[in-house]
């Protein structure tokens, strides 16, 4: 394949395992789906945090289920294809089990890439931009590693079904689609990327996080872009040598 006709993909927000079983199970077979069809000219994917719901890596345990996405997630990797894991609000505590077996790299905080001549800023995107300071606070008690250490203690039976019966009011599990853009001046990561740019060029900035579509005109050649969720609106974006594009699989 020709460097004209290589890709570069981006995904986020599967929410695995919410609402329920049957449901994340019909929406996970979809994402495999969808990575069969970009494989061919996928030269690197980013799935950019909050791929499950809830992920607690014990010492020796991980949570059930998934085995088509890693799996697919697994082939990929083995072919060759870059593939790049961003941890999310939900996902925070994945380790080392996923770039060990899958052998993808893992990333805890905002990255800078260049494809094709342009300069990217890519992240979850939570916690950035400002407000926000509750859930700020609890990132911050949730990424220490003493209070890890608690949580591994308790037996995954009860601590996997603790940290799901607590995000039962979530929009993942609620399946809620009722995110609508609030206006520039209230959307913090439009504020966050505008603070960026003062400091730095990007072309692009790529998140997740806000769980609805975005492509927004920041300034002259920079954007930012809000990468959806797959519960309700299953967007993606694709970039080439000739364009940037938020697509949606169906």
């Amino acid at each position: 394949m020709s460097d004209s006709q290589k890709k570069i993909y981006f995904a986020s927000d599967f929410h695995l395992g919410a609402p329920d079983y049957e449901s994340s199970l019909i929406r996970e077979k979809k994402i495999v789906d969808w990575l069969n069809h970009i494989a061919p000219t996928a030269e690197e994917i980013y799935l950019v945090g909050d791929i499950f719901d809830f992920w607690f890596e014990y010492k020796r345990a991980v949570p059930r289920g998934f085995v088509r996405l890693l799996g697919k997630i697994a082939e990929l990797s083995d072919a060759g294809i870059k593939i790049h894991i961003f941890t999310g609000n939900h996902d925070m505590w994945i380790f080392d089990y996923l770039p060990k077996e899958l052998g993808v790299t893992l990333h805890r905080e905002p990255i800078e890439r260049t494809f094709f001549g342009k300069k990217y800023f890519i992240g979850h995107g939570d916690g950035l931009g400002p407000g926000d300071k509750g859930y700020k606070f609890l990132k911050k008690v949730f990424a220490n590693k003493f209070c890890q250490w608690c949580f591994a203690r308790l037996h995954p039976n009860f601590g996997i079904w603790l940290a799901d019966k607590s995000s039962k009011t979530s929009r993942a599990k609620t399946g809620a689609n009722d995110e609508k853009f609030l206006g520039e001046d209230k959307e913090w990561l439009i504020q966050f990327c505008k603070e960026e740019l003062k400091r730095e060029h990007f072309d692009y900035f790529v998140f997740g996080h806000r769980h609805l579509p975005i492509e927004f005109e920041l300034k002259d050649n920079s954007q930012y872009i809000n990468l959806g969720e797959w519960i309700n609106y299953c967007t993606y974006l694709e970039v080439d040598s000739e364009s940037v594009t938020l697509k949606t699989w169906s």
